[in-house]
């Protein structure tokens, strides 16, 4: 038992160390996600202002605190929290004979970087592709789900406004994407963290972007404001899931964008009782479900 205690203080308290050290930049450039968060950020923010897609929307739009709130509490706050319980979780499965390599089925090892890179990349995204489906497809997941939906107008920081559950549910699912890569990640996967947190603020960005030919594969502001719209292509319970990538909805013909005005409401049926401020949003979904 003490060696499970001293392994969930000694990852929480690793994790505030090494959070505080990347505020006050005492890490490698390239593996500090505060202020590379908040770099990409400010440029999207700025591209934003300079170049808006929607022109009658405020450069602080509605709800833009709250989404920056939810930026760095889903990033950091909230990871930092739950450090520790995942740290035992890897102790449990290794006292259980269940390794990094149990489930195999990829060797990077041998590929050149860049190679590892784009197949973890491809791997990790669809992962989330498909998580992303079940959050809508599934009502008991849809409920936590339904934070990210609560937005009414869209900008780069609504990327990160989500439940913290679903920190919950996204991360075992990407363990075990890496663990089919043998538990392999790549000595230079800090840039496809960064990659993903760009593609997905220009995803959520009030800025008009399909990216050419190169829309069939990398999802942009269009599509994905479809993804987030009021009313929904009758009989789905979702479109465009994409989250780095668009390539899975047209593979899986889930693909759906009618014109690209960006003039649609936001939101889901009964957003205007969803609760307003983070902490009531973020103990929704516990409680006996109300009629909407």
């Amino acid at each position: 038992m003490e060696k499970y205690v001293d392994a969930f203080v000694n990852s929480f308290l690793g994790s505030v160390d090494w959070t505080w050290k990347s505020i006050i930049f005492e890490v490698p450039w390239y593996t500090n996600y505060f202020w590379g968060l908040t770099v990409i950020s400010l440029v999207v923010w700025g591209l934003e202002i300079a170049f808006p897609w929607r022109k009658e929307q405020s450069i602080f739009r509605r709800d833009f605190w709250l989404d920056g709130f939810y930026m760095y509490f889903n990033f950091f706050l909230f990871a930092i929290a739950i450090s520790g319980f995942y740290k035992l979780l890897g102790l449990l499965f290794n006292d259980l004979g269940i390794s990094s390599k149990s489930l195999t089925i990829l060797d990077l090892s041998s590929l050149p970087m860049w190679g590892q890179l784009i197949i973890f990349f491809i791997i990790l995204d669809f992962v989330q592709w498909f998580t992303h489906v079940l959050l809508h497809k599934y009502p008991f997941l849809w409920k936590f789900h339904k934070v990210h939906h609560s937005v009414k107008e869209m900008g780069f920081a609504a990327h990160l406004r989500y439940h913290w559950m679903e920190n919950i549910i996204y991360k075992p699912l990407k363990t075990l994407g890496v663990m089919v890569l043998g538990g392999f990640e790549p000595e230079q996967a800090y840039i496809v963290h960064f990659v993903a947190i760009t593609i997905g603020h220009f995803n959520h960005a009030n800025i008009k972007i399909t990216w050419g030919p190169l829309k069939y594969i990398i999802n942009n502001p269009v599509m994905h404001l479809y993804h987030h719209a009021y009313t929904l292509p009758k009989g789905t319970y979702g479109i465009n899931f994409g989250i780095s990538l668009s390539l899975w909805d047209y593979i899986f013909k889930t693909n759906y964008v009618p014109e690209d005005s960006g003039n649609l409401e936001l939101g889901f049926p009964g957003d205007d009782k969803f609760p307003q401020d983070f902490f009531h949003q973020n103990i929704y979904g516990f409680g006996k479900k109300k009629k909407e």
